[in-house]
């Protein structure tokens, strides 16, 4: 769905944001990009739905190259993209008005429109919402109703450029809940997170450093690098950093990110003592 080769990409003409990127994302993949401020990870995002076109190497998704002027329409109709703070996104001050906006920029004809809003809604959890005031909303509700009007696009493809990182632990959890429901039905998602329990739910990690992949991996295997990520300033998940902790203290436990196998290990260590 998604192939970067060997993509380089300057802002000013000298210094590489990105650099060297080969990268390819499979259909029905869900994708976590980390790494810390100034790595890439928002113009790597950027490139997906060609809002930004590479300096060096090529980007296609779903076959078209987004250097291609002719094929914007289809790739940013098969690649959908959130931003981090929803206030960038919201148009309308009426929510159904918001949401409908994408797909009546498409073409899409009146009955369909009304279809696409309410099933968009429906899988956000905004369900007879749609006559609200969107300056009214929590910044979750807002995040949710700038993800429904991405939805109602009708994407293959679901890019979140850190949208989680204005709202709070309960938005968070309801809409990473949302993303694994949307990939369970076949969508493939590229989540821009520093959250690791988000990263920790992907099929994939991708870590970015200074505009290069220094890890690609599944999440037990690199959000364990303990060293690595906080060389990058990135954290280490809970249940990876407690099993750290223990193994310095002489407990001998394997380093996972899965809290329920730490702490079954750990009853099962104490109880033959």
């Amino acid at each position: 769905m998604i192939d970067f080769s060997q993509v380089g990409f300057t802002y000013d003409g000298e210094r590489f944001v990105l650099e060297g990127i080969d990268l390819s994302i499979g259909k029905g993949e869900f994708v976590c990009i980390l790494g810390g401020n100034g790595s890439g990870k928002s113009t790597l995002a950027q490139h997906i739905d060609a809002l930004l076109q590479p300096d060096e190497g090529t980007v296609t998704v779903n076959g078209w190259d987004t250097s291609d002027l002719t094929a914007l329409y289809l790739i940013r109709s098969t690649a959908g993209l959130v931003f981090q703070n929803p206030d960038d996104q919201i148009v309308a001050s009426i929510i159904e008005n918001d949401v409908a906006f994408g797909p009546e920029n498409l073409g899409v004809k009146p009955d369909e429109l009304r279809k696409r809003v309410t099933a968009a809604l429906a899988q956000v959890g905004l369900m007879g919402f749609e006559k609200r005031d969107t300056a009214a909303l929590s910044g979750g509700q807002k995040q949710r109703v700038a993800l429904a009007g991405v939805l109602a696009m009708e994407p293959q493809i679901l890019v979140l450029d850190e949208a989680t990182a204005m709202i709070d632990p309960r938005g968070r959890k309801g809409l990473m809940k949302i993303c694994r429901k949307l990939n369970d039905a076949g969508m493939t998602i590229v989540m821009i997170t520093h959250f690791m329990e988000e990263a920790s739910q992907a099929d994939r990690v991708v870590v970015l450093d200074r505009g290069r992949i220094v890890a690609d991996g599944s999440p037990a295997d690199v959000l364990v690098r303990a060293e690595e990520l906080e060389h990058l300033h990135l954290d280490v998940p809970p249940a990876a950093k407690l099993a750290i902790e223990l193994r310095r203290q002489g407990v001998p436990v394997s380093v996972s990110i899965d809290e329920r196998a730490l702490e079954d290990e750990l009853c099962r260590l104490f109880s033959t003592r």
